[in-house]
């Protein structure tokens, strides 16, 4: 056990009021002010201001709640207990591996750090074809700055560790800008584990920050509870159905109804619709779970002369917006390139290849550096997104095209990435597709990307940001939730996450739901008739 402080420890034995698994059973039926369904980004910064407001609050969270006492830095105690489908959802084809965070702080407990404001070019677009007239950058900005102060969003002094630094020297050889990415750490260690769960409680993640100001300030939290669906007359919800469930979230015996004067939705794209939908929620323009998201990312690894050790360090610090830039946002799908993590499990399950020649790339681990693309989709008619559907026992499936449209970018990002990677010094790049040799360089990868047949399953696409489903817009036959987050057909019911981003972000998306919903929970609390909070000062 670390002697580290641990603040979840130290929050239970203040006396908490959580309940489920571990924590006790939960009750037969319980009335609240607001219920909360979801403790990630959206559900985390909402328990936090309504319960400063003065309104009695229940976070109700599926996965489990785990603290830094035990998060040991392994993959294979993480993702089983930290991770939607234990870090393997997959979209219906199975071409798209999806990650999401399922335990108390949501993915803000396992992501990498990294924090961009909405680029104004996707606000305006925002404005343009969604009638959300006051979502411009001047009307953001005070939210940005509120969630940047509150959980320490700042520069990262420290240098890049030398997977970050491929990007940062190969790019400058081509003149292209590779600016610093803003974190929000306090007293990083520089480990590099992000993904697993801080050890030291150094990312300002829901976990740490927001779930335990709303458990001081009196609200409950109920883990390892499913909302099943939410009872409603077509006008307001009426009750909340909950279940409890264990670790891989089969139901278990036992059940609780919630009843709350107003329900705040923020269980992330895929988990928000697929609710709605199994709630039969009024949709009368069918845009449910439609227009969801995922920022399809794509990537290449090089081999180098020297150690990289891609698992040491933070884990993304440079990044280029260069070939977003230099194309209409509305043209050719552009991409965000960045380095990931090299944790050993997620390497070995994305690279190409079987048998022995993956044997031989893996042996290469310490020497191996990575590129990702994060490809901005949602902009061009042919990059539409995905569609959250229901199984037959009511789980979620996001069913995602790789469109032409897509696949075209995924070729261009091979080409802008083994260009930067040759042009850092690689002895050799691969494109992380089926057939794409080891190339020796940047005239051969060129040739050998550019005849790769890009078809759906032959290049390996992941996904950590998914958005949308629950999209909002000025005009009701535009969005499912209003400006406010409000849903246009359900008086008492809000969405607060990444499932009302009527597009992709085209960047890391955590801080645009921090700052969009720090500016909703504002409002509802005022419409709830609560004192007014601001989530900084």
């Amino acid at each position: 056990m670390s002697s580290l402080p641990d603040p979840i420890q130290e929050g239970l034995k203040r006396g908490w009021k959580v309940r489920g698994a571990e924590f006790g059973a939960l009750p037969p039926e319980i009335t609240v002010d607001v219920a909360i369904i979801g403790s990630g980004a959206g559900g985390g910064i909402t328990a936090e201001m309504l319960s400063r407001a003065g309104l009695s609050v229940l976070i109700i969270e599926e996965g489990p709640l785990r603290s830094s006492s035990h998060f040991k830095q392994r993959e294979s105690e993480a993702y089983p207990q930290l991770y939607q489908e234990s870090a393997g959802r997959k979209t219906a084809d199975k071409a798209i591996t999806i990650l999401q965070g399922r335990c108390v702080g949501g993915s803000t407990t396992v992501n990498w750090t990294s924090s961009f404001r909405t680029p104004p070019s996707t606000l305006a677009f925002w404005q343009q074809h969604f009638e959300l007239k006051d979502f411009g950058v001047e009307q953001m900005a005070p939210w940005f700055a509120q969630a940047e102060a509150r959980l320490n969003v700042s520069d990262w002094l420290t240098e890049p560790n030398a997977n970050n630094s491929v990007l940062e020297r190969g790019a400058a050889k081509l003149g292209i800008k590779t600016p610093h990415i803003r974190r929000n750490v306090k007293g990083c260690w520089n480990l590099g584990s992000c993904g697993m769960g801080c050890p030291t409680n150094a990312k300002q993640s829901m976990l740490v920050t927001t779930v335990p100001a709303a458990l001081d300030a009196g609200a409950q939290l109920f883990v390892q509870t499913r909302v099943q669906r939410l009872q409603h007359d077509g006008k307001t919800v009426q009750a909340l159905h909950c279940v409890p469930v264990d670790l891989s979230s089969a139901a278990q015996s036992g059940g609780c109804v919630v009843k709350a004067r107003h329900v705040v939705l923020a269980g992330g794209a895929i988990n928000s619709p697929a609710l709605l939908l199994r709630s039969q929620v009024p949709d009368p323009h069918s845009l449910l779970g439609r227009r969801t998201f995922l920022h399809p990312t794509v990537a290449t690894s090089a081999l180098f002369a020297e150690r990289i050790e891609g698992w040491a360090g933070a884990p993304q610090s440079i990044y280029t917006d260069h070939y977003l830039e230099t194309q209409a946002i509305d043209g050719p799908v552009g991409f965000k390139l960045e380095a990931p993590p090299l944790y050993p499990t997620i390497l070995a399950t994305t690279m190409a290849g079987y048998g022995r020649p993956m044997l031989e790339q893996l042996s290469q681990y310490p020497h191996t550096q990575v590129l990702l693309a994060l490809l901005r989709d949602g902009f061009h008619p042919e990059a539409p997104g995905g569609r959250v559907q229901l199984r037959g026992d009511g789980s979620p499936v996001l069913d995602y095209p790789l469109t032409a449209t897509v696949m075209d970018g995924v070729r261009r990002a091979h080409l802008a990435m083994a260009e930067i990677q040759f042009a850092a010094g690689a002895r050799s790049v691969q494109a992380l597709h089926e057939d794409s040799g080891q190339y020796k360089s940047w005239a051969e990868a060129k040739a050998g990307i550019a005849a790769l047949d890009y078809r759906p399953l032959s290049t390996r696409v992941v996904s950590a940001h998914v958005m949308g489903g629950c999209n909002l817009a000025g005009r009701e036959g535009l969005g499912v939730c209003r400006p406010d987050g409000q849903h246009w057909q359900l008086s008492n019911l809000s969405v607060h996450d990444g499932s009302l981003f009527p597009t992709s972000i085209g960047a890391n998306p955590q801080l645009s739901i921090y700052g969009l919903v720090t500016r909703l929970s504002h409002g509802l609390a005022n419409r709830l008739g609560a004192k007014a909070v601001n989530l900084a000062g």
